[in-house]
């Protein structure tokens, strides 16, 4: 397994790094700590850019408990922040990024997205965004599923990296009860309908897990009516979720730039790590 924490020095990213360390001494995981230096300035001031931010990722290796017993390697690149990340993990090959949440600025968010949002967007990389103080492991994990491929393909990237212990994680499924406002509107009873429409839900997720070779009887299973990232929000917050796997959908052209997804909602708004699992390569 090969981690890869991208730190721009700040307290965010130090949480990420102790958090990337943990994981690594968890799972026998070598790791690569990487700081992206900006290309655009004069070559002279680029260079002492790259000394110094060496200088720090090696005082961090050597002062940081949670590296101290890991196999940890410093690594500085140019370019802009997002491209230098990705461009040193597909060097790397590496299995995972794990990255702080990063300070955002209104306009350019609308627009283009932070650095984190920006990776997981365009990258082909599994990438953990360390929201929380760190912690030895994850007790409480909420996996939001729907019937598709990228939620398949996060829930077996999750079991098969080992760094995660997904036993008794709970499975969350949205769904929305299509015919509940007309039935409010004739002023009949909806307990009854939402009961049957949440009944039919999970029997289909259900089918659909173990056509997938993914029931476990340790994992619980919670459905709930109403919009995805109004559902997963609410959920986070009632079980104080350690941590959140979601997949993602692959998006192309000005989608991809200007639409933000359920899972870009969603680090954007809770109070827990998450694990952003891209579509499987083809």
């Amino acid at each position: 397994m090969k981690i890869l924490a991208a730190t721009d020095f700040s307290t965010r990213s130090n949480r990420a790094l102790r958090q990337a360390g943990l994981l690594a001494q968890a799972s026998g995981s070598s790791l690569t700590v990487v700081h992206v230096v900006d290309d655009d300035q004069p070559q002279a001031l680029l260079e002492m850019e790259r000394r110094e931010a060496n200088e720090i990722l090696r005082e961090q290796m050597i002062v940081m408990p949670e590296l101290q017993q890991t196999r940890c390697n410093p690594l500085v690149v140019t370019g802009s922040a997002f491209s230098g990340i990705l461009d040193a993990a597909r060097t790397m090959k590496a299995d995972l990024i794990v990255m702080g949440a990063h300070r955002r600025t209104l306009l350019r968010d609308i627009f283009v997205g932070t650095t984190v949002e920006r990776v997981i967007r365009t990258g082909p990389f599994p990438v953990l965004m360390v929201n929380r103080e760190v912690q030895r492991q994850y007790d409480t994990v909420l996996v939001p599923v729907e019937t598709s491929e990228p939620s398949i393909h996060a829930l077996r990237m999750a079991k098969a990296s080992g760094l995660i212990n997904l036993a008794h994680a709970t499975m969350l499924h949205a769904f929305v009860a299509i015919g509940k406002g007309k039935l409010q509107m004739a002023g009949a009873n909806t307990a009854e309908y939402e009961a049957g429409e949440r009944q039919h839900a999970k029997d289909e997720l259900i089918g659909f897990l173990a056509a997938n070779d993914l029931i476990s009887e340790k994992w619980s299973l919670r459905v709930e009516e109403g919009a995805p990232m109004d559902v997963i929000i609410r959920v986070v917050e009632q079980m104080r979720a350690d941590l959140v796997i979601m997949g993602t959908h692959a998006r192309t052209g000005l989608l991809k730039e200007l639409i933000g997804s359920v899972t870009e909602a969603v680090l954007r708004s809770v109070n827990a790590d998450v694990l952003a699992v891209p579509p499987a390569r083809r």
